[in-house]
């Protein structure tokens, strides 16, 4: 019932919270309580990106390979598996940075009217000859090429300056 949703959620919060111990005692909670590990780990796979992200790259790695492990071996093995994920995320440092700067990004899209703008010219790919004569890829900069970083925009010209890692384009 509603305690599922209320167990998952204080698990998720205390992991925020970098709190080990109230961590382990509600993924204890949950496991114990008959609750599919499966479940939980697929959460954790979330909080890595969600919760966590660039703070700890590694993180996603850990939630990855804690999911792998408990789909091999099922409970009661799997359970030190989440626990030692759990505490792993409690104790990792934690950003919301990529989660936010998508998070703008798709109210960019939404609040879009219109037609969305065409990809530029010269970041589409040519694989024709009429292509290569419209102007596909002209002029495209193969940064690998260079020593030096690139100058080049790659978003369409409506959306030239924005960062979404800093505000939110409306």
């Amino acid at each position: 019932g509603e305690e599922h949703y209320n167990c998952i959620s204080a698990l998720h919060k205390s992991m925020r919270g970098s709190d080990e111990n109230a961590s382990l005692y509600w993924l204890a909670r949950m496991l114990e309580g008959g609750e599919d590990p499966l479940y939980v780990a697929r959460r954790l796979v979330r909080f890595a990106s969600e919760d966590i992200g660039l703070a700890d790259p590694l993180a996603l790695t850990q939630a990855v390979a804690a999911y792998q492990g408990c789909h091999f071996i099922g409970m009661p093995e799997c359970e030190v598996i989440l626990a030692q994920c759990v505490v792993y995320f409690a104790r990792a440092p934690k950003s919301i940075e990529v989660y936010r700067a998508y998070t703008n990004v798709k109210e960019c899209l939404r609040m879009h009217t219109g037609p969305l703008p065409p990809v530029p010219l010269h970041l589409r790919n040519a694989p024709t000859r009429l292509m290569k004569n419209l102007g596909y890829g002209k002029g495209y900069k193969y940064n690998p090429a260079y020593k030096e970083p690139v100058e080049q925009d790659y978003l369409p010209e409506e959306l030239k300056g924005t960062d979404f890692f800093k505000e939110r384009k409306t």
